[in-house]
């Protein structure tokens, strides 16, 4: 029988790569879901001619986004999938896949124009303007006199 001298302080065998893989990870790792995609802050600007809406969207391409009218609502959606994957001599010594999305839905008041919406996206912002609709203003009322 061998004597085997303990040493509270040392790491234990593995310690080191659970350590690595803790501080390696996002929030959505643990939790299950990315955070930084799955409600974007929206900005709604109201101007005398349209209704501006700004989606913080960083790292998604044009392609992600769909913008759709239906029944009076709005709806922004986008889906990104990402495949990491590191490979050491035909064996995977890492693998990752991350599938992100959102949908917001906003109701759209009666004075806009649903057919003309349209949306561009630069620098990490989709923005979506909403025109409204020509107001007509009644005419104003007028005495006329008699003759």
């Amino acid at each position: 029988m061998s004597l085997i001298k303990y040493n509270p302080f040392a790491p234990a065998k593995g310690f080191g790569n659970w350590v690595d893989d803790f501080f390696n990870r996002n929030i959505g790792d643990f939790i299950g879901a990315d955070f930084t995609l799955s409600q974007p802050s929206v900005n709604v600007i109201e101007t005398p001619d349209s209704y501006r809406m700004e989606f913080a969207a960083p790292g998604l391409e044009k392609g992600d986004f769909k913008v759709n009218v239906n029944k009076g609502f709005l709806t922004v959606s986008a889906t990104k999938e990402e495949k990491k994957e590191d490979i050491k001599e035909g064996k995977y010594t890492r693998r990752e896949f991350n599938y992100t999305s959102f949908s917001r839905s906003f109701q759209l008041p009666e004075t806009v124009k649903a057919d003309d919406i349209k949306a561009t996206y630069e620098k990490g912002v989709l923005l979506v303007v909403v025109p409204r609709k020509e107001v007509v203003k009644p005419e104003d009322v007028r005495t006329i006199e008699i003759a």
